[in-house]
């Protein structure tokens, strides 16, 4: 199988067992009165997950998922446990080069303000997310 199949299935299987068990924790939270709600007007199971159930819960587990999703994006460096290049393995690769030797710091540096801007922007639109959705309860 080619490597970055390989690294591609394992990071979605992996990120996928967690937010599944965040989505579960959410449809948890929901309380027995929300499905009682929905029996009494006569919804069937899919128009009351789709309808009641699933806005609430998706709501409910915006902060969660999205921490998930900044940490499967960091750990997107594990796959030079595989031999393929990330972006930090990259950076060692060209700092090896002797034109770049004095130049580590500024790379590293670069390298943690990129990570910083992308999960910066994924949290501040989680935020927002958040407000949008906001019912006040």
């Amino acid at each position: 199988m080619n490597k970055i199949l390989r690294a591609q299935v394992a990071i979605i299987l992996f990120t996928a067992a967690y937010i599944a068990e965040v989505v579960r924790g959410g449809l948890q939270a929901i309380p027995k009165g929300q499905y009682e709600a929905a029996d009494s007007l006569g919804l069937n199971y899919v128009q009351t997950m789709r309808l009641i159930i699933l806005p609430q819960a998706l709501k409910i587990v915006i902060p969660p998922s999205v921490s998930i999703l900044i940490s499967a994006f960091k750990d997107t460096s594990l796959v030079v446990i595989i031999a393929l290049y990330d972006l930090l393995k990259t950076t060692k690769s060209v700092l090896s080069n002797p034109k770049w030797m004095g130049s580590s710091a500024e790379a590293y540096i670069f390298l943690a303000v990129v990570y910083f801007i992308c999960c910066f922007f994924m949290s501040n639109y989680s935020r927002r997310l958040e407000r949008e959705l906001d019912t006040g309860l």
